[in-house]
């Protein structure tokens, strides 16, 4: 939680749009707390007063801490009186393990209110906007919907369907294999693309491989590294499909079976937002076949095994014709040293970057 200056906000306007500035900077908050607040959305506010005094930025503390409002309004102080908040999803409305932040802003004398998304949790879903209304608070709706709509778009799948947003990670060589044919497959990608792949991790509440990884290569499916730093207190649950060799190092680990949609129901049950799925090429060909992925993303290396006989990304039948192909549409394409993370719109086809 931090403040800035009304000036240095307004500064950043888009088109003089004061509005939109202010809620990318709302945005910016609340991405910078994406790792810490699931399953609660990762939120953002910026409580702008009325005078000349400095505007107050606040993002969504872990389970059980503040939300984005109350945060800001701690900052805001009593300059919160008459002045404009901006705020990524809907005020929330309902008692939980913190009081109901649409209360909180009555309270503070906000005049203006400034949402991006309404929230499509069924407890709130326009109740915090209708409250903030009945008290004579003017409310705006939908500014940077689209950018934010890209920002919560595992949190709003998950509060609108039940299912966590299941995100297919891949790593391989620009003629498409994971492995060599004797299965060696460290490091296809550099250390940049490997911090980032746990910056992934960190970002989600499950990580699942299947028990052919497991038995293959062990592995331990922990956020060790975020840029050269450990990641502390954000360790993914780990889910395997199939039965867990003895004495794996991925144990302790929930252990799954049978259709992938009541997979994804558990665990959407469970709470789990955003799923990663790390592999092998069996379970990736499923969930894709299956039509289950929201994000896949690709970590190219410029590297060839340069034959046939490597390992795919896929296993298993693929397009029998051309006309069967699955054809995506790319998100984004990032330089990571070397190597490209490549991002594509799955099955929602959502906007944006959701990780």
């Amino acid at each position: 939680m931090f403040v800035r200056s009304r000036g240095g906000l307004v500064g950043q306007a888009v088109d003089g749009d004061e509005d939109r500035a202010m809620m990318l900077e709302a945005i910016e908050a609340a991405a910078g707390v994406r790792a810490q607040t699931s399953p609660n959305p990762w939120v953002g506010c910026v409580i702008v007063p009325a005078g000349e005094e400095p505007a107050a930025l606040g993002a969504t503390q872990p389970p059980g801490g503040p939300h984005a409002e109350a945060v800001a309004l701690e900052l805001a102080g009593a300059t919160a009186a008459g002045a404009v908040a901006y705020v990524t999803l809907e005020p929330c409305c309902h008692d939980g393990r913190t009081p109901p932040c649409a209360d909180a802003l009555i309270a503070a004398g906000v005049r203006r209110v400034v949402v991006g998304l309404v929230d499509p949790d069924p407890r709130v879903s326009g109740g915090g906007i209708a409250r903030l209304e009945a008290a004579g608070i003017e409310v705006t709706v939908g500014v940077c919907a689209e950018e934010i709509g890209a920002q919560l778009a595992a949190y709003v799948k998950h509060r609108s369907t039940g299912r966590p947003w299941v995100v297919l990670k891949l790593a391989a060589s620009l003629d498409g294999r994971t492995a060599a044919p004797d299965g060696t497959s460290r490091w296809i990608t550099g250390p940049l693309a490997r911090a980032d792949a746990h910056l992934l991790r960190a970002e989600s509440d499950a990580i699942l491989v299947g028990a052919g990884t497991v038995r293959a290569d062990d592995p331990l499916l922990t956020v060790r590294s975020v840029g050269g730093k450990a990641v502390e207190g954000r360790e993914p649950l780990r889910v395997v499909l199939g039965p867990i060799p003895d004495g794996a190092r991925v144990r302790p680990a929930l252990e799954l079976g049978g259709d992938l949609g009541g997979v994804l129901d558990e665990l959407g049950s469970r709470g789990v937002v955003q799923l990663l799925i790390e592999g092998g090429a069996n379970v990736a060909h499923d969930f894709h076949h299956a039509g289950l992925v929201d994000r896949y993303v690709l970590y190219l290396a410029p590297v060839f095994f340069g034959g046939d006989d490597g390992r795919p990304v896929f296993g298993g039948a693929g397009a029998a014709t051309i006309d069967d192909v699955w054809r995506g549409r790319i998100m984004s394409v990032t330089p990571l040293g070397p190597d490209l993370r490549v991002d594509l719109a799955g099955v929602s086809g959502g906007a944006g970057n959701a990780s």
